[in-house]
């Protein structure tokens, strides 16, 4: 008989981020007076607009003005997205923010006021506190018994949850002021044995469910070992009563209340992804229930933030929803984006600045980027390389940021890996001006592309050359 897998296994993954356009922003790079440093936290110049969005940022941190709209808006590459993604890091994880392609609306299953109304509601948090009886000390020391009975049930070939039925033990804790022997069931050495928890660890146990949580080393045991790990931290061993009330709390966002509260499966409807239409009626409960809450101190609200990109490509009917949404009280803080000048608005023959209608326009507090400086463009693609792990020369990064200058910041980013790849090709270490050129002549920006199409038009398929005045009729729309 093939031996069971135990279950209970738990092995240390080595966690794996892939680098994405916008992996380096840590922040909006701003000072204690909000004021915006030249190159922070993977920010780069855009002095004016960082010290706008500093000031949207404490605006949602006290949450207390719902309804607030914020349009970011600039030509194309000029850090709209990284604005935003510098919002969502400097909010932390504890304030919601959910992030939609305005055109993502119109591919769902869902109708598009119903996909808005779900990106409103994921946007606002409900911070639940209730108190819960915790076991908080230090580990004296763990003594697992194993009966001789349940030798049969511990061996290679049984479940690993049979094993663990027919152990007991004792652990020992304590505080400044006592120490408490506890008697151990099979599940609590399971559970302690999945946290790695062993003398001189700092733990607390809850009551109601069995959780063990290791919250640290004592610093009574610091001199223990001569090396310990970066992750290892210190604690001071509790004080008082070993068995304490506290106040726990969960952050959930309305969404996920719904989506548990509309399905049959309750929270894994939330995994599968399988959310569907929400009925007005669940809504409306579960809001009354939240305002319960408030009243009694058992809940608080947590305004956050929902980013729509590329904004022009909702219809009038969104704008219709979203002026009426924003009045609601438990609207969040709405964050758009757009490069578009003016336009014709979606659904619509009448064109509008960036293709918003004026009535919706006229709620946003806008704040414009600029084209990046010669000199923004050289520190952006030093902070890449180093992001990308890239090795590159003084002179290699001068043509590289001339190359940014003439075409685009993101063409000039997109080489750097691909510069790279030719270095190590000539098995060199140092990317240098012939990688840089090499690649140049390999890939083509919009400018050599769009030369190249106008040459050899007419050997293309389903080619149209227009006259003088089409032409110029075709250029315009």
């Amino acid at each position: 008989m093939a031996e069971l897998k135990r279950l209970s296994e738990s092995r240390d993954l080595t966690r794996i981020e892939r680098i994405g356009a916008h992996s380096h922003i840590r922040g909006l790079g701003l000072d204690s007076s909000l004021e915006a440093r030249g190159s922070s936290e993977g920010m780069v110049g855009q002095l004016p607009a960082r010290r706008a969005a500093g000031l949207i940022l404490q605006l949602i941190r006290q949450g207390k003005i719902a309804g607030r709209a914020v349009l970011l808006a600039g030509q194309p590459g000029t850090g709209k997205t990284a604005l935003a993604m510098g919002i969502a890091k400097s909010l932390g994880a504890e304030t919601p923010f959910a992030s939609v392609a305005a055109s993502e609306l119109f591919s769902l299953d869902l109708s598009k006021t119903e996909a808005l109304t779900q990106a409103f509601r994921r946007s606002i948090g409900v911070r639940i506190k209730e108190e819960a009886e915790i076991i908080e000390g230090e580990v004296v020391e763990i003594s697992i018994d194993r009966p001789v009975s349940a030798a049969a049930a511990g061996s290679s070939s049984a479940p690993s949850g049979v094993a663990a039925a027919g152990k007991t033990g004792r652990l020992t804790l304590k505080t400044t002021d006592m120490e408490t022997v506890y008697e151990l069931g099979g599940k609590m050495i399971e559970a302690l044995g999945k946290e790695k928890v062993q003398s001189g660890d700092v733990v607390a146990l809850d009551k109601a469910s069995g959780k063990v949580t290791k919250l640290g080393r004592s610093i009574g045991r610091s001199r223990d070992y001569d090396a310990v790990g970066p992750h290892t931290k210190f604690v001071k061993c509790p004080e008082g009563e070993l068995q304490k009330r506290k106040e726990v709390v969960h952050c959930v966002t309305l969404h996920e209340i719904d989506v548990i509260n509309s399905r049959t499966q309750g929270f894994l409807a939330l995994f599968t992804g399988d959310t569907g239409e929400i009925r007005a009626e669940v809504r409306e409960q579960i809001d009354t229930k939240v305002a319960e809450w408030r009243e009694e101190g058992k809940a608080e609200i947590v305004p956050g933030v929902l980013f729509i990109d590329e904004v022009h490509m909702l219809d009038i009917e969104c704008f219709s929803f979203l002026n009426r949404a924003l009045e609601n009280d438990m609207a969040p803080i709405l964050v758009i984006a757009t490069n578009r000048g003016i336009t014709s608005i979606r659904g619509t023959n009448y064109r509008s600045p960036h293709g918003i209608p004026p009535d919706f326009l006229d709620r946003l507090l806008i704040i414009t980027t600029q084209p990046y400086t010669e000199d923004d463009i050289r520190k952006i693609l030093d902070i890449r390389c180093d992001e990308e792990d890239v090795e590159m020369s003084a002179d290699a990064k001068v043509l590289l940021t001339k190359i940014g200058v003439e075409t685009s910041l993101r063409y000039a980013i997109h080489l750097i890996t691909s510069a790279a790849l030719a270095c190590q090709k000539r098995k060199g270490k140092v990317v240098e001006m012939e990688d840089i050129s090499r690649v140049y002549q390999l890939f083509l920006d919009v400018k050599r592309s769009t030369q190249y199409l106008m040459e050899y038009q007419s050997q293309y398929m389903f080619n149209e050359v227009p006259g003088e005045t089409e032409g110029d009729d075709a250029m315009q729309s």
